[in-house]
């Protein structure tokens, strides 16, 4: 790993992901290899493979709190603000030092099972909703897309937080078609997750033929799909699955938002900026 500090002038960025968003990091050593943020790269200069490398970001300006009253704040949307580094570095806890007594919308997104350090902090939050990523109950198909906490062990955390009366998003994501077996998933974890959400595998730029090829070698009775649907453009069976997910939940009352393709879910959260559907953070 390539690790380095730089100072910055401001954590809080805007963002379309929410209103603002703060990545106390630039990098993810979670290095997964479907990972949209990776297209970082092209704008913060770095010569590195993605996931070797990671910035630590110092800022010696206080957050601007009156900025964020009752406005939604996203972490992190282009680095896992618990990742590895995080235990010895501390930013995303000092992060939340200043936010605890904070009126707005916090939502916490990681693979990592260190927030779990940070519970007498969440547990302080006016409005909070912690989101986890889950796509697989194979932890070996985890291991083969990325470092982060086992599978196990992120159910266990979202078990945690909802014991301690913290809102649990199971993000699903992305989904694999053929490969990810989403029913199994809500079963397993549906007494402690508030919400579900679900995004498709979102295949682009240098990763895309990465992750064919990786499907055509581990998963070749499934390939043909993968090569009509994210080659030929032929969409379909991922319609057909999405509704399969939605007539799912509606029917055994699983509480789900249907963020199914990721260009939906900047466009549905532009309308939760609106006020369309506020209650999408809340700590209920």
């Amino acid at each position: 790993m390539i690790i380095k500090e730089k100072e910055v002038k401001d954590y809080l960025t805007k963002s379309k992901l929410g209103e603002y968003a703060i990545n106390p990091y630039v990098g993810c050593p979670h290095k997964c290899k479907y990972c949209y943020a990776s297209f970082m790269k092209r704008f913060t200069n770095h010569k590195e493979e993605w996931g070797e490398f990671i910035d630590i970001k110092r800022c010696n300006k206080p957050i601007d709190v009156k900025k964020i009253e009752g406005k939604n704040v996203f972490m992190s949307s282009v680095t896992d603000c618990y990742n590895p580094f995080e235990a010895k570095y501390k930013i995303t806890r000092r992060v939340l030092e200043q936010l605890v007594n904070v009126e707005c919308n916090l939502q916490i997104s990681t693979k990592n099972k260190l927030i779990l350090r940070d519970l007498d902090l969440l547990k302080q939050m006016k409005k909070l909703s912690i989101a986890m990523s889950v796509n697989t109950l194979d932890e070996n198909f985890k291991k083969d897309m990325d470092r982060a906490s086992s599978i196990n062990e992120r159910l266990e955390t979202l078990k945690t937080l909802h014991e301690n009366r913290i809102y649990t998003i199971l993000f699903m994501s992305p989904i694999f078609i053929g490969i990810t077996d989403w029913k199994a998933i809500i079963e397993q974890s549906k007494n402690y997750i508030s919400e579900y959400w679900f995004e498709d595998l979102n295949l682009r730029g240098d990763y895309k033929y990465n992750i064919l090829r990786y499907i055509q070698t581990k998963y070749p009775k499934v390939y043909p799909m993968y090569e009509r649907i994210y080659i030929k453009g032929e969409r379909k069976e991922l319609y057909d699955m999405d509704n399969d997910i939605k007539n799912y939940c509606n029917k055994n009352k699983i509480n789900y938002s249907a963020y199914f393709h990721h260009e939906e879910v900047i466009k549905e959260n532009e309308n939760k900026k609106l006020g369309k559907n506020v209650t999408f953070f809340d700590n209920k």
